[in-house]
Formats: structure tokens, C-alpha cells, sequence
């Protein structure tokens, strides 16, 4: 299965405020990443920017395969009046396009991937009756309806409590022992400490990237927390990312 994303002396930026400054690497093929950093550092940006909904100001992007992105849940309008089994068909609409109808086949899978997270019997519940949690699992389902080599989450998470954070990282590992590539925003180290064996400790600017253990140094962090306590809103714009 195909899924390598490489950055190139990326910049994100807002205007001509970076929001990722020069970032360059790759999450390779098969790889399970977790992107931390302080508040503001850039990794939701940065996962808009490969998901190809923020173009790059300076730098590319490369890609091969699909890539599908769980948003911040906080991103879905939740007073929207639309089922659990509408919300995972949206994940077929690059099959089908926009104006085709979802056939039998299609829905059957949309119903199986809800079984498949918990779900089963949920595919008429309007999507603002759930809690954070059964939310999380519809769009876990629609990212499995997707089928994706390369599978983004911004805090996949976060407000959902303890048993579906586990479910949730079945589903993750199942996805990583398949063989995709799977990149993740966090804020629970401990987390990333025990699931992800690869993780990028963004602040803007790269801190670290590798080996998780290697990266999430007491060293590391206070830089990391250093460089966020010392941005000024102010300051000159990156020339590049003009």
C-alpha cells in the first residue's frame, strides 16, 4: 500500500504569519506519527496543508495515495439535521462523486462500518443526539468506508472518554498493521509514549522528529515550550511565505 507524505521546506502561513515554518521530512509509508507541541504550534495547519485544504505559502508537498482527514470535532456542525449513516456515506463520495446516489453496496458498507466501531443500529440517530464519543466513532467510521493509505487525526481524543479512546486505538493499530500511514495531533504524551513509535515535536519551527523516545526529551519539550512563550504576534513576517 502506498502512503508516503513528504514536506519540503514547508511554511503554512495565516497571511504572512507562518504557522509552520520550514519544516522538511517524511512520514513514510506504514508509519504511526503523533504531531505535539504547544498550543498554536502549527499542527492542526500542518495536517490542513497535507490534507490539500491550506495551499503552502514556501515549499511542497508530496503525496501518493489517498489521504483522509478526521477533523477537530469541534470543526462539525452538529445542529446540521443529518444521520450517522449519511455522515459515513460522505466518506464514498470520491467513489461516486458528488451528484451520484450512494448504491446498496455503498450503504451496506456505511452500516457495517458503524457495527464495526460500536455503532450498530445507530445509522438513523440524527448526528446532534450523540455524545462527543459515538460522534468520534461515526467519523471513525467514515474514515473507514474511505479506505485510505494515508489517514490524518486532529486530536482524535480529545473530550471522549476512557473506553472510547481505547476502541479508538484499536482501530489505529488495526489501520498501522495494515500497513497505513497514520498521522495524529495529540496533547497526552503518555499516550504517544505508549501507542506511536514515531513523533514530530512541532513549535512553529521543527523541535524533533523520530524515534519517540528520542524526541519527547525533557530537553526537547522545554524548547519546545521556550519558543511558544517567546512568539510575538508582532514580529516580522517570513519572507518566503510571502
Amino acid at each position: 500500500m502506498i502512503g508516503a507524505v513528504r514536506l519540503r521546506d514547508l511554511v503554512v502561513a495565516h497571511g504572512q504569519r507562518p504557522a509552520v515554518h520550514h519544516l522538511s521530512g517524511e512520514f513514510a509509508p506504514g508509519s504511526m506519527t503523533a504531531v505535539v507541541g504547544p498550543n498554536g504550534a502549527g499542527k492542526s495547519s500542518l495536517l490542513r496543508a497535507i490534507a490539500g485544504l491550506h495551499a503552502p505559502s514556501h515549499g511542497g508537498i508530496e503525496t501518493s495515495g489517498a489521504i483522509a482527514l478526521l477533523p477537530q470535532a469541534a470543526a462539525i456542525d452538529r445542529a446540521f439535521p443529518i444521520s450517522c449513516l449519511d455522515v459515513v456515506m460522505l466518506g464514498l463520495w470520491a467513489e461516486c462523486g458528488a451528484f451520484r446516489a450512494v448504491g446498496r453496496a455503498g450503504r451496506a458498507r456505511a452500516v457495517a462500518a458503524l457495527a464495526s466501531v460500536g455503532l450498530d443500529g445507530f445509522a438513523g440517530r440524527p448526528v446532534g443526539s450523540l455524545s462527543a464519543g459515538q460522534l468520534q466513532r461515526v467519523l471513525f467510521a467514515r474514515l473507514l468506508v474511505q479506505d485510505a493509505p494515508v489517514i490524518l487525526l486532529d486530536e482524535p481524543f480529545n473530550a471522549v472518554d476512557a473506553a472510547t479512546t481505547a476502541d479508538l486505538l484499536r482501530q489505529l493499530e488495526l489501520w498501522h498493521g495494515q500497513g497505513r500511514t497514520i498521522v495524529a495531533v495529540l496533547h497526552d504524551l503518555d499516550l504517544v509514549r505508549a501507542h506511536f513509535p514515531q513523533t514530530l515535536l512541532l513549535a512553529r519551527e521543527p523541535i524533533a522528529w523520530g524515534a519517540t523516545a528520542d524526541v519527547l526529551t525533557a530537553a526537547n519539550r522545554l524548547r519546545a515550550r521556550g519558543m511558544s512563550e517567546g512568539w510575538d504576534a508582532e514580529a516580522e513576517a517570513c519572507r518566503q511565505a510571502a
